[in-house]
Protein backbone atom coordinates (compact mmCIF):
# COMPACT_ATOMS: atom_id res chain seq x y z
CA UNK A 1 0.00 0.00 0.00
CA UNK A 2 1.49 3.17 -1.22
CA UNK A 3 1.76 6.00 1.67
CA UNK A 4 -0.52 9.19 0.88
CA UNK A 5 2.61 11.33 0.54
CA UNK A 6 3.67 9.25 -1.76
CA UNK A 7 0.48 8.76 -3.99
CA UNK A 8 0.07 12.12 -4.45
CA UNK A 9 3.43 12.48 -5.30
CA UNK A 10 2.85 9.98 -8.21
CA UNK A 11 -0.82 11.24 -9.21
CA UNK A 12 1.04 14.89 -9.45
CA UNK A 13 3.91 12.81 -12.03
CA UNK A 14 1.73 11.19 -13.66
CA UNK A 15 -0.67 14.69 -14.69
CA UNK A 16 2.75 15.81 -16.50
CA UNK A 17 4.05 13.11 -17.92
CA UNK A 18 0.93 10.83 -18.67
CA UNK A 19 2.97 7.77 -18.03
CA UNK A 20 0.97 4.57 -18.15
CA UNK A 21 3.35 3.00 -15.82
CA UNK A 22 2.59 5.60 -13.32
CA UNK A 23 -0.90 5.23 -14.01
CA UNK A 24 -0.94 1.45 -13.54
CA UNK A 25 0.66 1.43 -10.62
CA UNK A 26 -1.84 4.21 -8.76
CA UNK A 27 -4.63 1.94 -10.09
CA UNK A 28 -3.37 -1.29 -8.64
CA UNK A 29 -2.79 0.76 -5.47
CA UNK A 30 -6.90 1.64 -5.44
CA UNK A 31 -8.29 -1.21 -6.62
CA UNK A 32 -9.06 -2.92 -3.66
CA UNK A 33 -12.11 0.34 -3.24
CA UNK A 34 -13.31 -1.39 -6.66
CA UNK A 35 -13.49 -4.14 -4.99
CA UNK A 36 -14.82 -3.37 -1.92
CA UNK A 37 -17.87 -1.31 -3.78
CA UNK A 38 -18.76 -4.15 -6.12
CA UNK A 39 -19.16 -6.52 -3.30
CA UNK A 40 -21.48 -4.01 -1.64
CA UNK A 41 -23.70 -3.51 -4.51
CA UNK A 42 -23.88 -7.44 -5.91
CA UNK A 43 -26.54 -9.51 -4.90
CA UNK A 44 -28.92 -7.16 -6.51
CA UNK A 45 -29.64 -8.72 -9.76
CA UNK A 46 -26.26 -8.08 -11.18
CA UNK A 47 -23.43 -10.48 -10.84
CA UNK A 48 -20.01 -9.49 -9.34
CA UNK A 49 -17.59 -9.56 -12.08
CA UNK A 50 -19.98 -7.08 -13.82
CA UNK A 51 -19.88 -4.47 -11.33
CA UNK A 52 -16.31 -4.84 -10.53
CA UNK A 53 -15.56 -4.38 -14.13
CA UNK A 54 -18.01 -1.15 -13.80
CA UNK A 55 -15.90 0.00 -10.65
CA UNK A 56 -12.81 -0.80 -12.17
CA UNK A 57 -13.24 1.42 -14.96
CA UNK A 58 -14.57 3.97 -13.30
CA UNK A 59 -11.34 4.21 -10.92
CA UNK A 60 -9.10 4.27 -13.91
CA UNK A 61 -11.06 7.19 -15.26
CA UNK A 62 -10.54 8.38 -11.70
CA UNK A 63 -7.19 8.15 -11.85
CA UNK A 64 -6.43 9.99 -15.08
CA UNK A 65 -8.39 12.63 -13.49
CA UNK A 66 -7.26 13.33 -10.07
CA UNK A 67 -5.69 16.51 -9.18
CA UNK A 68 -3.94 16.01 -5.75
CA UNK A 69 -3.40 19.55 -5.81
CA UNK A 70 -7.04 20.46 -5.47
CA UNK A 71 -6.47 19.25 -1.55
CA UNK A 72 -8.83 16.25 -1.74
CA UNK A 73 -7.46 12.61 -0.49
CA UNK A 74 -7.95 10.07 -3.69
CA UNK A 75 -9.97 7.65 -1.54
CA UNK A 76 -12.74 10.32 -0.38
CA UNK A 77 -13.05 11.34 -4.44
CA UNK A 78 -13.13 8.25 -5.97
CA UNK A 79 -15.54 6.43 -3.68
CA UNK A 80 -18.07 8.52 -4.01
CA UNK A 81 -17.32 8.31 -8.10
CA UNK A 82 -17.28 4.48 -8.22
CA UNK A 83 -20.66 4.54 -6.42
CA UNK A 84 -22.27 6.89 -8.44
CA UNK A 85 -21.37 5.08 -11.44
CA UNK A 86 -22.20 1.57 -10.24
CA UNK A 87 -25.92 3.43 -9.44
CA UNK A 88 -25.83 5.07 -12.95
CA UNK A 89 -25.51 1.12 -13.78
CA UNK A 90 -28.14 -0.06 -11.95
CA UNK A 91 -30.07 2.20 -13.64
CA UNK A 92 -29.80 1.94 -17.30
CA UNK A 93 -29.80 -1.51 -16.92
CA UNK A 94 -33.13 -1.69 -15.00
CA UNK A 95 -34.93 -0.16 -17.58
CA UNK A 96 -34.75 -3.68 -19.40
CA UNK A 97 -35.44 -7.42 -18.92
CA UNK A 98 -32.43 -9.03 -18.72
CA UNK A 99 -32.61 -12.56 -20.19
CA UNK A 100 -31.30 -15.04 -18.36
CA UNK A 101 -27.89 -17.34 -19.66
CA UNK A 102 -29.09 -20.24 -19.74
CA UNK A 103 -32.16 -19.16 -22.56
CA UNK A 104 -28.97 -17.48 -24.43
CA UNK A 105 -27.64 -21.14 -24.00
CA UNK A 106 -30.60 -22.83 -25.55
CA UNK A 107 -31.01 -20.30 -27.86
CA UNK A 108 -27.79 -21.03 -29.58
CA UNK A 109 -28.56 -24.78 -29.48
CA UNK A 110 -31.94 -23.73 -31.20
CA UNK A 111 -30.67 -21.92 -33.82
CA UNK A 112 -28.15 -23.77 -34.62
CA UNK A 113 -30.32 -27.02 -34.67
CA UNK A 114 -32.78 -24.49 -37.02
CA UNK A 115 -29.91 -23.81 -39.56
CA UNK A 116 -29.36 -27.61 -39.91
CA UNK A 117 -32.85 -28.24 -40.05
CA UNK A 118 -33.53 -25.93 -43.13
CA UNK A 119 -30.34 -26.45 -44.76
CA UNK A 120 -31.49 -30.28 -45.27
CA UNK A 121 -35.21 -29.63 -45.64
CA UNK A 122 -35.78 -26.25 -47.38
CA UNK A 123 -38.41 -25.18 -44.56
CA UNK A 124 -38.05 -24.58 -40.76
CA UNK A 125 -38.80 -26.86 -37.93
CA UNK A 126 -41.89 -26.57 -35.39
CA UNK A 127 -41.66 -25.66 -32.17
CA UNK A 128 -42.60 -29.70 -30.86
CA UNK A 129 -39.85 -30.58 -33.32
CA UNK A 130 -36.98 -28.67 -31.44
CA UNK A 131 -38.43 -29.32 -27.79
CA UNK A 132 -38.09 -33.57 -29.03
CA UNK A 133 -34.84 -33.02 -30.95
CA UNK A 134 -33.18 -30.56 -28.16
CA UNK A 135 -34.70 -32.31 -25.10
CA UNK A 136 -36.38 -28.93 -23.61
CA UNK A 137 -39.70 -28.35 -22.97
CA UNK A 138 -41.94 -26.22 -25.85
CA UNK A 139 -42.48 -23.62 -23.53
CA UNK A 140 -38.37 -22.98 -23.17
CA UNK A 141 -37.89 -23.37 -26.79
CA UNK A 142 -40.25 -20.76 -27.51
CA UNK A 143 -38.71 -18.45 -24.86
CA UNK A 144 -35.41 -18.97 -26.83
CA UNK A 145 -36.90 -18.12 -30.20
CA UNK A 146 -38.14 -14.64 -28.83
CA UNK A 147 -34.52 -13.56 -27.00
CA UNK A 148 -31.98 -11.61 -29.05
CA UNK A 149 -28.62 -13.57 -28.67
CA UNK A 150 -25.34 -11.29 -28.45
CA UNK A 151 -24.27 -10.26 -31.76
CA UNK A 152 -20.75 -11.42 -32.68
CA UNK A 153 -18.54 -8.72 -33.72
CA UNK A 154 -17.91 -10.78 -36.92
CA UNK A 155 -22.35 -10.46 -37.77
CA UNK A 156 -22.60 -9.17 -41.11
CA UNK A 157 -24.68 -5.91 -41.08
CA UNK A 158 -26.54 -4.11 -44.18
CA UNK A 159 -24.67 -1.96 -46.03
CA UNK A 160 -26.05 1.30 -47.51
CA UNK A 161 -26.26 -0.07 -51.07
CA UNK A 162 -29.11 -2.51 -49.80
CA UNK A 163 -26.91 -5.03 -51.42
CA UNK A 164 -23.34 -5.32 -49.67
CA UNK A 165 -22.52 -6.43 -46.10
CA UNK A 166 -19.89 -5.96 -44.31
CA UNK A 167 -18.58 -7.32 -40.95
CA UNK A 168 -19.83 -5.17 -37.97
CA UNK A 169 -16.01 -4.80 -36.23
CA UNK A 170 -15.36 -3.46 -39.35
CA UNK A 171 -18.02 -0.35 -39.14
CA UNK A 172 -16.99 -0.05 -35.37
CA UNK A 173 -12.93 0.28 -36.31
CA UNK A 174 -14.28 2.95 -39.22
CA UNK A 175 -14.08 6.77 -38.98
CA UNK A 176 -14.47 9.28 -41.18
CA UNK A 177 -16.80 10.05 -44.10
CA UNK A 178 -16.95 5.54 -44.25
CA UNK A 179 -19.68 5.83 -41.94
CA UNK A 180 -21.78 7.27 -44.63
CA UNK A 181 -21.64 4.01 -46.12
CA UNK A 182 -24.04 2.51 -43.69
CA UNK A 183 -28.15 3.24 -43.48
CA UNK A 184 -28.03 4.25 -39.58
CA UNK A 185 -25.14 6.70 -39.50
CA UNK A 186 -26.10 8.82 -37.16
CA UNK A 187 -26.91 6.27 -34.63
CA UNK A 188 -23.47 4.05 -34.97
CA UNK A 189 -22.16 7.50 -34.26
CA UNK A 190 -24.35 8.55 -31.61
CA UNK A 191 -23.69 4.94 -29.97
CA UNK A 192 -19.98 5.19 -30.02
CA UNK A 193 -19.89 7.98 -28.81
CA UNK A 194 -21.18 7.18 -25.62
CA UNK A 195 -19.00 4.58 -24.77
CA UNK A 196 -16.43 5.26 -22.13
CA UNK A 197 -12.85 6.57 -22.60
CA UNK A 198 -11.42 2.90 -21.57
CA UNK A 199 -13.86 1.20 -23.83
CA UNK A 200 -13.34 3.50 -26.73
CA UNK A 201 -9.34 2.61 -26.29
CA UNK A 202 -10.78 -1.69 -26.15
CA UNK A 203 -11.99 -0.68 -29.54
CA UNK A 204 -9.31 1.21 -31.14
CA UNK A 205 -6.79 -1.51 -29.90
CA UNK A 206 -8.94 -4.53 -30.47
CA UNK A 207 -10.42 -3.65 -33.96
CA UNK A 208 -8.52 -0.75 -35.13
CA UNK A 209 -4.81 -1.85 -34.73
CA UNK A 210 -5.45 -5.71 -34.73
CA UNK A 211 -4.30 -6.96 -30.50
CA UNK A 212 -5.13 -9.42 -29.23
CA UNK A 213 -7.12 -9.24 -25.35
CA UNK A 214 -3.72 -10.06 -23.95
CA UNK A 215 -1.79 -7.03 -25.43
CA UNK A 216 -4.63 -4.72 -25.15
CA UNK A 217 -4.52 -5.99 -21.10
CA UNK A 218 -1.20 -5.24 -21.06
CA UNK A 219 -1.63 -1.81 -22.53
CA UNK A 220 -4.57 -0.79 -20.51
CA UNK A 221 -2.68 -2.64 -17.35
CA UNK A 222 -5.83 -4.58 -16.70
CA UNK A 223 -6.77 -8.20 -17.16
CA UNK A 224 -7.47 -10.46 -20.12
CA UNK A 225 -10.95 -11.13 -18.63
CA UNK A 226 -11.52 -7.42 -18.00
CA UNK A 227 -11.07 -6.67 -21.95
CA UNK A 228 -13.02 -9.40 -23.12
CA UNK A 229 -15.54 -8.67 -20.31
CA UNK A 230 -15.42 -5.26 -22.15
CA UNK A 231 -15.89 -6.29 -25.33
CA UNK A 232 -18.92 -8.17 -24.86
CA UNK A 233 -20.64 -4.92 -23.31
CA UNK A 234 -19.68 -2.44 -26.20
CA UNK A 235 -21.51 -5.48 -28.25
CA UNK A 236 -24.57 -5.47 -26.04
CA UNK A 237 -24.10 -1.41 -26.62
CA UNK A 238 -23.82 -0.96 -30.23
CA UNK A 239 -26.26 -3.72 -31.27
CA UNK A 240 -29.76 -1.98 -31.27
CA UNK A 241 -28.13 0.95 -32.60
CA UNK A 242 -26.55 -1.08 -35.97
CA UNK A 243 -29.68 -3.75 -36.45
Amino acid sequence: MIAQNEANRLFSEYRQTRDKALRNKLVENYLYIAEILAKKFSGRGVEYDDLFQVASEALIAGVEKFDPDLGNQFTTYITPTITGVIKNYFRDYSRSVRVPRRVYAVAAKVKEEINDYYSKHGVKPTVKYLAAKLGYSEELIVEALECRPTISLDARVQGGDGESETALHEVIAADGNSFEDFEDTESLKSEIEKLSPTEKQVVTLRFVQGKSQTEVGKILGVSQMFVSRAERKIVEKLKDALL
